[in-house]
Parts: C-alpha cells; sequence; structure tokens
C-alpha cells in the first residue's frame, strides 16, 4: 500500500503542527466512502480530508475538497451535531500502525465539556471512520461490522471501540537495527529480502523495503555476506534515525507516460532512469497530487453509475436487436429464389392440380435439371404460384426495412457509446446533468423534473491557449459538440476530432489567421485526451475547417459528417 504507517506518522505531525487547538467548523460528506472536516486554525482556514476508500484510504490536508450532496448524509448530521465547534486537543498514532486518533473537546447538549474521538484505520478495504466518546465507546462508525461480516471484531454502535489485531512486527522507535535485520533473517530462506523485511517491519510499504534491499546491492535471494548484513543494519538505524528527527522528502514517483505510480516519505533511487521523480513541501501536497484525479473519477462515476448502467443496457438490447436483424436480413437475401420457383410454377401450372404436395419440374435456369418444389395441397394451382411470388416480394420489402433499421440500430450505438464516453469526462455534477438532460431529450429517460423547476444554465466548453495564442475550445458533452460547431465555430476555424473514436469536438478559433501546423497538434492532442482513446498512444485525428462539417437531418446530439479532412497522429497528454 502507497500510504504506509511512516507516512501516515509524519501526516500527523503535519495535523500537530497545522492543527492543534483548531475548531471545526463545518464537516461535509461528499460521498459514503469520505469526510471532510474543515478547521479554522491560527493561519487561516483547512480542510482535513479522511478518506476510507478500498484503493485510496488516507487522511491529510487537502485543497481539492470535493463536491457535496444536497442532502448530507445521516452520519454526516450526527458527526456536525457532536463535533460542531468542537477543538482538536491531540493527535495520536499507536506505534506505525495505520491508526490515527483525532481527540476532540466539545460541548454536549446540556452544556458540558466532553472528550470524542474520531478514529481513522487505513486498512485498505476495510478502512474505517469511527466516532468514539469519552468513555471508549462507539457512537458510531462510517462503515459498521455486525455478525455477518466479522466474528473477531464488531464495528457498531454503544459497544467498546477495540483495536484491529496487530501483527507480529517490530515498531522502528522501539528497535534497532540489528534486531530487526536478525527478525528478517529468520524468516524462509526462499523469501525475497525486501518481503523479509517487508514482514517484520511495522509502517512500511514494499517500496521503502526495496530500496534498502536496491541500497545494498542484494536482490534476488538472501545469501547476505557479513559486509551486506552490517551495511543493511547500518541503513535501518539511519532509517530509524531520519524518521524520529523529522528528515523526510515526500517523493512521488512518475512512469515514462506521465502518471504517478507510487509514493515514498523518502528519496527513491531504485528505479533509475526508467521512471521520473517529484518533490513536495509536504505530505498533504503528495497525496493530494497523487489521489485527486482516480478519486475524481471515481466520484464522478458513483454519481453517474445509473446513466452509465441505462447506457450498458441499450448497447446490449441494441446488440441483440442487430443480431435477430441480421439473421432475418440473411433469410431475406434468398429471395430472388422464391421469384425463380414462383416462374418455374408458373411455367408448369397446366401439369398442377389441389391436393399436391410437391411437383417434379425441370429447371431451366439450370440447365434442365430436375427440382422438387413444396406445395401447399391446400391450395390450388394458381394460389401455389402467388404465394412463392407473394413470399418473394415480402422478403424484398423486409430487406428493405431491416437495413434501414440496421443503420438505425448502429448509429445508436455509436451515440450511446458517446455518451458512455462523455460520462467518464466529467469533472462536476453540472456535467453530469447536462447529459442526463440530454437524454431526457432523446426520450431514453423519463423527466421527473416538476414544473416549475429551472434548467440549471448550460456550462461553457473547455477553453485553452495554444503555444502561439490561438483559442482552443473543446466540447463537454454531445449537446454542447453540436453547438460549439454548428453555432459557435465560423465557417474557417478549425474542427478537429478522432478519428472513428468516440471523443469531443475541438474548435480552434482562427482570428482570420492562418492555423499553424504546431497549433493544429496542440488541439489535436486535446482532442486525443479528450476522447475514448486518452490512454492510447499515435491516436488519429482529423481536421477540418468548419465549413466542410455538417449535421445529417435527424441525426442525434453530437453526430456530423465532414469532407477534405486531413488526419494526424498523436499521443494524448495532460499536461499539454
Amino acid at each position: 500500500m502507497a500510504f504506509d504507517g511512516v507516512t501516515l506518522h509524519f501526516i500527523k505531525e503535519e495535523i500537530i503542527q497545522n492543527g492543534i487547538d483548531a475548531r471545526v467548523s463545518q464537516i461535509h460528506q461528499p460521498n459514503r466512502e469520505e469526510l471532510v472536516i474543515a478547521l479554522r486554525t491560527k493561519n487561516g482556514n483547512k480542510k482535513l480530508l479522511i478518506s476510507s476508500r478500498a484503493n485510496s484510504p488516507r487522511v491529510c490536508f487537502t485543497e481539492q475538497a470535493p463536491e457535496n450532496p444536497a442532502t448530507p448524509p445521516m452520519l454526516c448530521m450526527l458527526l456536525r451535531k457532536k463535533l460542531g465547534g468542537a477543538r482538536l486537543v491531540n493527535v495520536r498514532q499507536p506505534g506505525l500502525e495505520r491508526i490515527l486518533f483525532l481527540d476532540f473537546t466539545a460541548v454536549n447538549e446540556l452544556g458540558d465539556v466532553v472528550g470524542l474521538t474520531l478514529c481513522v484505520e487505513i486498512m485498505g478495504k476495510y478502512s474505517n471512520i469511527i466516532l468514539i466518546d469519552g468513555q471508549g465507546n462507539i457512537v458510531d462508525a462510517l462503515k459498521r461490522v455486525d455478525l455477518t461480516m466479522s466474528s473477531q471484531r464488531l464495528v457498531l454502535p454503544n459497544i467498546k471501540y477495540e483495536l484491529p489485531p496487530k501483527q507480529d512486527k517490530l515498531c522502528i522507535f522501539d528497535w534497532d537495527g540489528k534486531t530487526i535485520v536478525d527478525r528478517a533473517m529468520n524468516t524462509p530462506s526462499e523469501m525475497r529480502l525486501s518481503k523479509a523485511l517487508l514482514s517484520v517491519m511495522q509502517g512500511f510499504s514494499p517500496i521503502i523495503t526495496r530500496e534498502l534491499e536496491y541500497k545494498i546491492g542484494v536482490y534476488s535471494n538472501r545469501e547476505l555476506t557479513v559486509i551486506d548484513k552490517v551495511k543493511l543494519i547500518e541503513k535501518v538505524d539511519r532509517l530509524k534515525e531520519s524518521i524520529e528527527t523529522g528528515k523526510n522528502q515526500p517523493t512521488m514517483m512518475i512512469n515514462p507516460e506521465g502518471k504517478p505510480f507510487d509514493i515514498a516519505f523518502m528519496d527513491i533511487m531504485q528505479y533509475g532512469e526508467m521512471a521520473s521523480k517529484k518533490r513536495f513541501l509536504s505530505f498533504s501536497q503528495m497525496l493530494d497530487s497523487f489521489y485527486y484525479e482516480r478519486d475524481k473519477a471515481e466520484r464522478m462515476k458513483v454519481k453517474f453509475q445509473d446513466i452509465l448502467k441505462l447506457c450498458s443496457n441499450i448497447i446490449d438490447k441494441l446488440n441483440r436487436k442487430i443480431a435477430v436483424q441480421e439473421k432475418e436480413l440473411g433469410e431475406s437475401l434468398d429471395r430472388d429464389r422464391l421469384r425463380k420457383t414462383g416462374d418455374l410454377l408458373q411455367a408448369n401450372i397446366y401439369r398442377m392440380t389441389k391436393g399436391q404436395s410437391f411437383i417434379e419440374v425441370e429447371d431451366y435456369y439450370n440447365n434442365n435439371e430436375k427440382v422438387k418444389i413444396r406445395l401447399n395441397p391446400t391450395l390450388n394451382p394458381s394460389q401455389n404460384v402467388q404465394k412463392y411470388y407473394r413470399d418473394y416480394r415480402k422478403a424484398k420489402t423486409r430487406e428493405e426495412i431491416l437495413t434501414v433499421q440496421l443503420e438505425k440500430a448502429r448509429e445508436e450505438i455509436v451515440y450511446i457509446t458517446a455518451v458512455q464516453e462523455s460520462l467518464f469526462r466529467c469533472e462536476n455534477e453540472r456535467e453530469i446533468g447536462e447529459i442526463r438532460q440530454e437524454l431526457i431529450e432523446q426520450g431514453y429517460i423519463k423527466n421527473r423534473n416538476q414544473k416549475g423547476n429551472k434548467i440549471p444554465k448550460p456550462l461553457s466548453p473547455k477553453e485553452y491557449k495554444s503555444s502561439e495564442g490561438f483559442t482552443i475550445y473543446v466540447g463537454r458533452n454531445n449537446r454542447q459538440n453540436d453547438k460549439l460547431t454548428l453555432k459557435t465555430a465560423k465557417n474557417y476555424d478549425m474542427w478537429l476530432h478522432t478519428k472513428d473514436i468516440p471523443g469531443s469536438h475541438v474548435i480552434i478559433v482562427s482570428d482570420n489567421r492562418e492555423i499553424s501546423e504546431r497549433t493544429i497538434m496542440e488541439a489535436a492532442s486535446l482532442a486525443a485526451y479528450n476522447s475514448k482513446a486518452r490512454d492510447s498512444a499515435q491516436v488519429p485525428v482529423d481536421y477540418t475547417i468548419v465549413k466542410n462539417v455538417s449535421k445529417p437531418r435527424g441525426a442525434k446530439p453530437g453526430m456530423v459528417t465532414y469532407v477534405k479532412n486531413k488526419t494526424v497522429y498523436v499521443t494524448p497528454k495532460e499536461n499539454i
């Protein structure tokens, strides 16, 4: 886990330094797994984010507070009642466990001063936020744990709070390097050194134990020489000293694609030139930067989950419909056989009598070979002939109808896929609301908006400036794509879109200037980043002037056709 016990230790120090004696001014619960506590400190207002998300549990000061729901959840209301106006008096951490206790003094309903503790447990999918009263009893928890979930430790209101079961690991504050290394050497011999250290050192993440392994030059086995062991003991003792004295370097590791993949409280050398590093002034800044983009996407996904599910169901339904229609179309393509059979019966009608089940005739379409034709014995000869011609005409009409329906169904899949893609690019609830409104207008969602409720004013498109000063607009959704391309843009502005990939319409405003190749490449990179191919490389992007773009009659929002285009290949870059 990136967020280890040592990182939590330094976060604790940051909270003590900046938050002790601060007053709780506001409490928000943006979603079911996060809390934001606004603290009024001597140095201004600060927001403390506490997250129990399975893949990003943490506690830190944040500048990127998420949006809050219109109606606060029940736990949020309870915390506001209990901790509103409370003063933070202490922050505790047992050893280097991933557990933090925030101690508050508050005034209850009777006007008495009481003690309350907010316990933050950082344990992956078992992470939790628990409010404890002055007697050590649980008031409530973000995630209640009953007997159906665990028989070892219950987390329920009105029972005594108990610490999670301790792991058999050594806290570096209580033991020296020799003891820790000796314990690691007593683990199974097939265990790699970094894993052996990880199994005995409390509060350390894999990246740190791998760094210790790297620094003494042992990688694949545990056959340490005496010199290696002395080196390792020295490294562990130095690590202990740096943690105790507060010497740290909040460091984020970044892969060649520019995406962060790990964090540490110290400088990391093990990756060499395979990764770059970014250092921060505080651990809160590092955690904010590391988790923000990923958490933002997850938060948005929770908010648009119902729309996403609707889109998936529509696509599944359309795919099933297409499969059935393609089968029917394949059968209708055999209609010429029906016409030829009718012709053969017409030529041999004099040989037919009512009551026959079949007739054998010469097929003059195929070298007069003998062929058997099935007849309906209840019909007379003329009716049998007309039945084959009638089936032929039905098959021909069915082919024409099915061809149109298949085309519409495939266009609808393209449209719904574009809606899905625009959902994943949403940055706030207003954008989700616009997509929801679009689906209401298209008849996919019932309008439950009561009369008199105003529809929010549409958002503006994203706006950028190229390195050469050209204004670049990027549409946020299909409706905005239409407005941007067909109404806002002028004839000789430049239009860009990923080739055959759902994404945003991008417009370069020409302002009567010639648009350079450099600006086109920058705008193309924005188009690729704001598309379904965001995580791909060498994405094809078409571009042409706006006058070459048109909307077919009756087409869905965002669907256009264009001519006289050129194509460039770019790699999407977030920092473009």
